[in-house]
C-alpha cells in the first residue's frame, strides 16, 4: 500500500475508464435477443439495421476505453515498479557492506528484480482486474436475473463447489512457487560466482565440473517448474470442470424453458451469452486467488530483505557542523565480529594533519579501523571522535565526505579509467583528474594507452594489472581532496621502482591531510609521523 498510495489517482481514473468500457461491454449480449425477437422473429429489417449499428457502436467504444484503460495502467504500473525497486535498491545500499557477507548475491538480485516485480504485478494488475470482473460478473448476474431468475438459480449454483476446488489446490501451489523461486535464484547465485571467478576455474580444469553442477542446478529448477505446473493445472482443471457441467445445466434448463413457452429464443440466447462470459470472470477471479497466492511468497521474499534493518543506524538529527579537520581519537574502542574478539580496549589519538602507520599480524583488526570509521560498523564498547565529535552522532554524508578510503582490494567498476578515478566526484575536470592521476604515479601509464582515459577497465578491473587497480584507487581516493585518508595495504601489488615513485607523490599529497596507513612496507613507513601497532606478533 506505500507504493500504491500515490498512485491511486491514476488508478482510480484506469478503474473507470475499465467500468465504463465493462459497462458497454455487458450490453453486447443483450443486442443478441433483440437482434432475435425484436428483428429476425417479426422480420423487421429497419429493427434489424439500427441495432446492428448499435452493436458496432457499443463494440467500438468498448474497444477504445479499454485501449485507453489499458495504456493509463501501463505507465502507472511502470511508475509503481520503478518506486518499489528504487525503494529496495536505496534500503539494501543503507546495509553495512558485512551484512551482505550473509546473502548470496544472486538471491539479492533475484529479489530485487523478479519478485519485486512479481509483487508489483500481483498489485496492480488485482486492483483493475478485480474491478473489472467483479463489475461484469455482478452486471451479468443482474441482467440474467431479469431475463429469467429460475435459470439464473441454475447458473450459479455451482460456482461454490468451483471456489472450494480451487482453495483445495493453494498451499499445494505455493509451495512449488517457493521453490521455483529458490531454484531460480540458485541458478543466478552460481552463475555470477563461476563466471566472476573464471580465473580459477580454468587454472583448476574445473570447467566439465562446473559445467555439470549447471546441468544440476537447471534440471532442479526444471524439476521444480513442472511440479508448479502440475499443481497450477489442477487449480484451473477441477474448477473449470464444475463449471461446466454448470454450463450444461444451464442448456438444459434453459431449453425446457424454451420448450414450456416460459422464455424466448432470444431471451436463451442472450442468456447463454452472458452465462459463457460469466465463466470468464468467476475463473478469473479464482485466478486471481491463484496469483495471490504465489504473488505472497514473492512478497514475502522482498518483506525480508524490508526486515532487515541496517546494522548501523544513521542519526536522526543532528546540529550544523563546522568543516572536518581530521582529528581521530579511538576511546577504549571494543569491538567483535561474530565471536572474535577483534579490537579489545583499543584507543589511540592521531592529530590533525598526521601520517599514522597502522602495523600488526593477520586478523589483528587493522582494517576493521576503517569500517568502524567509516561507520560500516559500531563499536561494542568505547567511542570513537572526529574533531571532538562522536561518530554516531555524525550524519553519514559528513562522515563520509570526510573520509577518503582504498580497500586492500581495489574496487573498480565496468567503465572508463576517467570514470573510475572520478567516481565520488563525477564533475571534477579533466586537469584535476590528471592530477590525482599523477599523485598516484599512473598518469604516464594511463597517457600511453592508445584510449587513454577513455580506457575501459573491464569487468572488476580485469583488464589492468593488481598493481594498476591499486593505483587507479589511490587517485580515487586522492581526487576527493577529503581531510581524512586510509590507505589499506595500497602498495601491496606493486614493485618496488614503483613504489617509491608512488611514495614520493604520496608524501606531497598528504600534506596537511590526516593519513592512516595500513602497510608492512618500510617505503611507506618511513612517511609515518606516529605509529599503532595492533594484537601481538606470533
Amino acid at each position: 500500500m506505500p507504493f500504491l498510495r500515490p498512485y491511486l489517482p491514476q488508478l482510480a481514473l484506469v478503474g473507470c475508464l475499465s467500468l465504463l468500457g465493462t459497462s458497454v461491454g455487458l450490453l453486447q449480449p443483450y443486442f443478441s435477443k433483440l437482434l432475435i425477437d425484436d428483428a429476425l422473429t417479426v422480420h423487421d429489417l429497419g429493427a434489424l439495421g439500427r441495432i446492428a449499428a448499435w452493436m458496432v457502436c457499443a463494440a467500438l467504444a468498448a474497444s477504445l476505453l479499454g485501449a485507453a484503460a489499458s495504456l493509463r495502467y501501463t505507465k502507472t504500473s511502470a511508475a509503481i515498479l520503478f518506486d518499489m525497486r528504487s525503494a529496495l535498491y536505496a534500503h539494501l545500499l543503507r546495509w553495512s557492506p558485512r551484512q551482505f557477507a550473509g546473502w548470496r548475491l544472486g538471491e539479492l538480485v533475484s529479489r530485487l528484480n523478479n519478485d519485486v516485480g512479481e509483487v508489483q504485478r500481483i498489485a496492480a494488475d488485482t486492483i483493475l482486474a478485480a474491478i473489472s470482473n467483479v463489475l461484469f460478473l455482478a452486471g451479468s448476474l443482474i441482467v440474467m436475473l431479469l431475463l429469467d431468475p429460475v435459470l439464473s438459480l441454475a447458473s450459479v449454483a455451482l460456482i461454490p463447489a468451483s471456489v472450494w476446488a480451487l482453495r483445495r489446490c493453494q498451499a499445494e501451489l505455493a509451495q512449488h512457487t517457493a521453490a521455483v523461486r529458490e531454484r531460480s535464484a540458485g541458478i543466478g547465485t552460481f552463475l555470477i560466482e563461476t563466471l566472476s571467478l573464471h580465473r580459477l576455474v580454468a587454472a583448476s580444469n574445473r570447467e566439465r565440473a562446473e559445467g555439470a553442477r549447471f546441468t544440476r542446478h537447471n534440471q532442479l529448477f526444471l524439476d521444480a517448474l513442472l511440479l508448479m505446473q502440475r499443481a497450477n493445472l489442477k487449480a484451473g482443471l477441477f474448477p473449470g470442470a464444475i463449471l461446466t457441467i454448470a454450463t450444461a445445466v444451464v442448456f438444459t434448463v434453459g431449453g425446457a424453458r424454451v420448450i414450456e413457452g416460459k422464455l424466448t429464443i432470444g431471451a436463451l440466447v442472450a442468456f447463454m451469452a452472458y452465462h459463457l462470459r460469466l465463466l470468464a470472470p468467476v475463473q478469473s477471479l479464482m485466478g486471481l486467488h491463484t496469483s495471490l497466492v504465489t504473488g505472497a511468497v514473492s512478497l514475502r521474499r522482498v518483506t525480508d530483505l524490508f526486515d532487515t534493518h541496517p546494522a548501523v543506524a544513521e542519526p536522526a538529527q543532528s546540529a550544523a557542523l563546522p568543516p572536518p579537520q581530521g582529528e581521530i581519537r579511538f576511546e577504549d574502542v571494543s569491538f567483535e565480529q561474530g565471536r572474535d574478539q577483534v579490537l579489545s580496549h583499543f584507543s589511540l589519538h592521531i592529530p590533525a594533519g598526521a601520517i599514522c602507520a597502522v602495523t600488526g599480524p593477520t586478523g589483528a583488526g587493522k582494517s576493521t579501523l576503517a569500517d568502524l570509521l567509516l561507520r560500516f560498523e559500531d563499536p561494542q564498547a568505547g567511542r570513537i571522535l572526529l574533531d571532538g565529535h562522536d561518530l554516531r552522532g555524525l550524519p553519514f554524508t559528513y562522515l563520509r565526505t570526510a573520509i577518503a578510503t582504498v580497500e586492500q582490494t581495489p574496487l573498480i567498476f565496468h567503465a572508463s579509467l576517467r570514470e573510475n578515478i572520478a567516481y565520488a566526484d563525477p564533475a571534477a575536470s579533466q586537469s584535476r583528474i590528471e592530477a590525482a592521476a599523477r599523485a598516484a604515479a599512473i598518469h604516464d601509464f594511463i597517457a600511453a594507452l592508445p584510449q587513454g582515459y577513455d580506457t575501459i577497465a573491464g569487468d572488476r578491473g580485469l583488464a589492468l594489472s593488481a598493481g594498476e587497480r591499486q593505483r587507479i584507487a589511490i587517485a580515487r581516493a586522492l581526487l576527493r581532496d577529503a581531510p581524512i585518508v586510509i590507505l589499506d595495504e595500497p602498495t601491496s601489488a606493486l614493485d618496488e621502482q614503483t613504489e617509491l615513485a608512488l611514495r614520493d607523490q604520496l608524501a606531497q599529497a598528504l600534506q596537511g591531510r590526516t593519513a592512516i596507513l595500513v602497510t608492512h612496507r618500510p617505503a611507506l613507513l618511513g612517511l609515518a609521523t606516529q605509529r599503532a601497532v595492533l594484537g601481538a606478533a606470533p
